[in-house]
């Protein structure tokens, strides 16, 4: 393979900050997955952190928040920015027994294989990768 040449495929949408628009989000990436045995987890992923993005940061009501999909032979990489506007970053907690809340990221970060956060109070942009277990020369999804 030329050095240049990639066989990574990326997708991008920008959401409304309505709820509403959570299952735009699942609907997309289950498109665009189809057939990939990472679409289920993919899609709990992407549903997680666009609530997320919604219900705790700037992009919910006027604001929007982005989705960017990667695919490649190895991984793929589900990415949400929001536009900030909290005082503190998105991360995995350990919440008591009788929260209502708090266990959103944790559960990502048992479904996917990493998970990083990038950014400051402007916007973050969490990003899940899941490893396939493409054989060489095999296309997984």
């Amino acid at each position: 393979m030329h050095e240049y040449t990639s066989t990574a495929r990326v997708w991008g949408l920008t959401c409304p900050g309505f709820p509403e628009e959570v299952s735009r989000a699942r609907r997309w990436t289950r498109d665009i997955l189809r057939g990939s045995p990472l679409a289920d987890d993919a899609e709990l992923i992407v549903s997680e952190l666009s609530a997320n993005a919604i219900l705790h940061t700037a992009s919910g009501g006027a604001g929007s928040f982005h989705l960017a999909l990667a695919v490649s032979p190895k991984v793929v990489a589900l990415s949400v920015t929001d536009e900030g506007g909290t005082g503190t970053a998105p991360k995995v907690e350990q919440p008591s027994m009788d929260a209502v809340q708090g266990r959103g990221l944790g559960m990502v970060s048992v479904i996917a294989h990493r998970v990083v956060v990038h950014g400051s109070q402007s916007g973050y942009t969490v990003t899940a990768e899941l490893f396939t277990d493409a054989q060489p020369g095999g296309h997984p999804c």
